[in-house]
């Protein structure tokens, strides 16, 4: 059964997304040069500072880079104050046993979510060792129930992994590698709004047959968009904000850290 927020289904929801936060069991750790814990509790901070009440916290994998039960406590310890309302899902740097530790006694790893008259659908597409993403046979069936369930309500899917081309040539083969069978659940179901995920490090607004297609910078390092190779660009580390509304709307922004300066360290090749 789905956890059941106290909003009406005549309320909006106002959402806040993390992502990529690559944490290290140190807390000086550093990802091409950047403290990702201390890029962390920047964009926490202005988060918090622009939306006094988040329904919900969605947390869109590579919480870690380590996978370590410390990094993921470090995450959970940060983002609290956000919004005790969250979700997290796994990405292909995370180690899904540690995140259960972590979210020990908690709805974190809950995989659906009614929140105002929305439906929200966490998916794991990772592959364990791998970079690639992939749903398996249950979490296929997991989408197909949940959306099943509940037709009347509106519905935001999330997962780690691209589900389409983000135009970024070294990123396109990282991505879900099952798209195709993703989709043909998706175009089953009416209800479905947006698909929302991380993993490219940089924001994505399109559409498919309707569906609002979404992803968001991290919140450390960012992906140069348009790349042939692999690239860091010096863009500011950021989050996501949506607003789902009653009606099957949203409307949404991405803000990024001000006055923010960074040259990667390629030396480092820590990624």
């Amino acid at each position: 059964m789905p956890n059941v927020s106290t909003l009406t289904t005549e309320d909006p929801v106002l959402l806040v997304q993390l992502t990529d936060s690559h944490l290290f069991a140190d807390a000086d750790g550093s990802l091409l040069g950047l403290n990702t814990s201390h890029s962390l509790q920047n964009v926490v901070a202005k988060a918090r500072a622009e939306h006094p009440r988040v329904d919900l916290l969605l947390a869109t994998g590579d919480i870690t880079q380590d996978g370590s039960v410390a990094a993921y406590q470090r995450f959970r310890q940060l983002t609290g104050p956000l919004c005790a309302n969250a979700r997290w899902l796994p990405g292909n740097h995370d180690y899904l046993p540690h995140m259960r530790e972590a979210a020990v006694q908690s709805c974190l790893l809950d995989p659906v979510l009614d929140i105002g008259n929305w439906r929200v659908i966490v998916l794991n597409s990772q592959v364990p060792d791998a970079t690639p993403g992939y749903l398996d046979d249950e979490q296929l069936q997991l989408l197909v129930r949940a959306l099943s369930e509940a037709p009347d309500r509106h519905h935001l899917i999330t997962l780690h992994h691209h589900p389409v081309a983000v135009g970024s040539e070294w990123i396109e083969p990282i991505g879900l590698r099952n798209a195709k069978e993703f989709w043909a659940v998706l175009d089953r179901f009416p209800q479905v709004r947006a698909v929302l995920w991380g993993h490219i490090h940089q924001p994505f607004d399109q559409r498919r047959n309707g569906v609002r297609l979404l992803a968001t910078p991290s919140t450390c390092v960012q992906f140069t968009p348009g790349s042939k190779d692999f690239d860091v660009s010096g863009e500011a580390p950021g989050y996501r904000w949506i607003r789902l509304e009653p009606d099957g709307s949203l409307d949404t922004g991405i803000s990024r850290l001000d006055n923010f300066v960074f040259k990667p360290d390629y030396s480092a090749n820590n990624y």
